[in-house]
């Protein structure tokens, strides 16, 4: 039962992503104090023809980690290598590591998921740059030391405490992405609109904003399924009548909840009696993973005060209540 708005994106989702995703940090919108940290930096690092200090990005899904990881390549114009931390294993860090040109940038996706062998051969490699290989077994083995040319690694995760301390450490720059306000996010909408062709008022562009749940990632998804309803049912041009109706097919309501987000504050408030509940059994009941309800669901609900999590599990606040009883009362999702 995932909803719209769930993570997972097929081929010409990801295509689409990619497009709409700035280049250079001066078209990054938002984020504007990491934006000067990092502009600082990388204007150091390119004086020195040094390599940008190691950077881990902070936050939920859909706020930009990948892009910024994409735009520090930009900047710096070297090369990347994209890997995710899941399934890493340390026969591909060791050659993902040594076939890196100087200076290159390595991304890893959800960083705190890599196992202990693959994150230990990373150690000594973002510290000294250097690759210890152990040859042989027992009293036999011997270390083998590879030199690896200066390089950046950029860390995302939407979970920094699983990250081991010793990991966390390395890192030179650590950045958490808040949620957008809705004028920056009324922005993105527009330079994406601009970029696909498609005509939108202002105020359209305001009114999917204003339900983008504070992502910019969410954001454009929605434009381009009001694009469609525009294009099938309408002249194409995106007006706030369009952008309604559409928003009220896909089942967005006015604070961006979506079906999914309705179902889990009603399972806690209404099938648990409002908590606490623990997150397996909150999963199993919604038919979702774990993992996809806490770092996708969760924290935007936490961000609106709707949801608390608490040691013996999920309980719904009065404002959760609230909301689900509105929308329950009156039919609406407006």
């Amino acid at each position: 039962m995932s909803g719209f708005l769930a993570p997972v994106l097929g081929p010409d989702e990801e295509e689409a992503e990619r497009s709409l995703r700035p280049r250079r940090l001066d078209d990054f919108v938002g984020q504007e104090r990491i934006k000067e940290q990092l502009s600082i930096s990388l204007d150091a690092a390119r004086a020195r023809g040094d390599a940008l200090d190691h950077v881990l990005l902070v936050g939920p899904p859909g706020l930009g980690k990948t892009t910024l990881a994409q735009i520090v390549r930009e900047e710096l114009g070297v090369g990347i290598r994209v890997v995710a931390g899941p399934g890493l294993e340390k026969k591909d860090v060791a050659a993902i590591l040594t076939g890196l040109e100087s200076r290159d940038v390595l991304f890893v996706d959800e960083i705190h998921r890599l196992n202990s062998a693959a994150e230990e051969i990373l150690y000594p490699a973002l510290e000294d740059f250097r690759l210890d290989i152990v040859l042989g077994q027992g009293a036999a083995a011997r270390t083998l030391t590879l030199d690896l040319p200066p390089f950046t690694l950029v860390g995302a995760t939407t979970r920094t405490g699983l990250l081991t301390t010793p990991l966390r450490d390395r890192f030179g720059m650590t950045f958490r992405l808040g949620y957008y306000e809705s004028g920056e996010l009324a922005s993105i909408v527009r330079r994406s609109a601009s970029i696909l062709g498609v005509l939108i008022e202002d105020d359209a562009a305001d009114e999917i904003a204003s339900r983008s749940r504070g992502t910019p990632r969410v954001a454009n998804r929605i434009l381009r399924r009001v694009r469609d309803v525009a294009e099938v049912r309408h002249e194409g041009v995106v007006t706030t009548v369009v952008a309604r109706e559409a928003l009220q097919l896909l089942e967005v309501d006015g604070l961006g909840l979506e079906r999914t987000d309705r179902e889990l504050l009603e399972a806690v408030a209404l099938k648990f009696g409002g908590g606490p509940v623990g997150l397996s059994t909150l999963a199993v009941t919604l038919g979702e993973e774990p993992d996809t309800i806490e770092d996708v669901y969760e924290p935007y609900l936490l961000q609106l005060g709707f949801l608390q999590r608490t040691p013996r599990g999920r309980v719904i606040t009065d404002l959760g209540r609230e909301h689900v009883g509105a929308v329950r009362t009156d039919g609406s999702l407006f």
